[in-house]
């Protein structure tokens, strides 16, 4: 819709890249008020939310660059183009949880309160990553006879233009802010520890997944080319935080 947010003769500021990057300081206050409350230091939380949010993202763009080689091996500087598009969400997920585990070991940090703490703020964060999908025309839909459908008409947009499209970036931000709902609504009421952050992960599997059948963009793929990458990585991991979640809570009732 508005690729571009803000020029000045070199100044260039993208809109997707500036969206971001509120949702990422929105998401560091959320985090920091919520562990001060529970007496978690806060020093250790930022290092820690630094770490994530640089891990998520190297994580979601190596894993984008790896789905699709050829380009970045003939231009190997257009890995640095993010706001060209190119982010794999499950990527970044995955090595965030990683780096952020290591770190939470080192420093005797309680791994699933932290988790939870975390949990309603990615939520947040991917209700402001999708708003800035939808400005820069990223992770656009299939096209539709729907009267929703949009049409993007800037020439700087990544999406195909002036065609009637699934607004599947809007799809997920509102999907995610209703997990950011249900989950600070269900941090209250957790029977244990690790119990929102896993639960966050078994609802956006489900909701990603749905949602990939309705996107046109190039989705890559690990085994069927009929299926996404997002699909294949999304099936494991909801049936893995359904056996979590119950192996949880039936070791609460022990």
């Amino acid at each position: 819709m508005c690729p571009i947010l803000f020029q000045s003769g070199r100044l260039t500021v993208y809109s997707y890249g500036a969206i971001l990057a509120f949702g990422f300081v929105v998401g560091m206050v959320l985090i920091l008020l919520k562990a001060r409350k529970q007496g978690i230091p806060l020093d250790r939380m930022i290092e820690l939310f630094c770490l994530s949010i640089f891990s998520a993202l190297v994580g979601a763009r190596g894993f984008h660059v790896l789905l699709d080689l050829a380009p970045y091996v003939e231009n190997p500087l257009r890995i640095l183009k993010v706001w060209e598009g190119g982010l794999v969400f499950y990527g970044g997920l995955i090595l965030a949880i990683g780096a952020g585990l290591v770190y939470m070991r080192g420093y005797r940090l309680p791994i699933w309160k932290v988790a939870d703490l975390f949990a309603p703020a990615i939520a947040l964060g991917l209700f402001f990553a999708r708003i800035g999908c939808f400005m820069a025309g990223c992770c656009f839909g299939k096209e539709t006879s729907l009267p929703w459908g949009v049409r993007f008409s800037d020439p700087d947009s990544l999406a195909p233009l002036h065609l009637s499209l699934h607004p599947t970036q809007l799809y997920e931000a509102a999907g995610g802010f209703v997990l950011f709902l249900l989950l600070a609504w269900m941090e209250r009421r957790k029977s244990f520890d690790g119990q929102t952050f896993w639960l966050f992960l078994l609802l956006y599997s489900i909701l990603r997944f749905f949602i990939e059948c309705l996107r046109d963009d190039p989705r890559g793929f690990l085994i069927w080319p009929s299926v996404s990458t997002s699909q294949t990585l999304g099936v494991p991991l909801a049936i893995l935080s359904l056996f979590v979640l119950f192996y949880m809570k039936r070791g609460l009732r022990r």
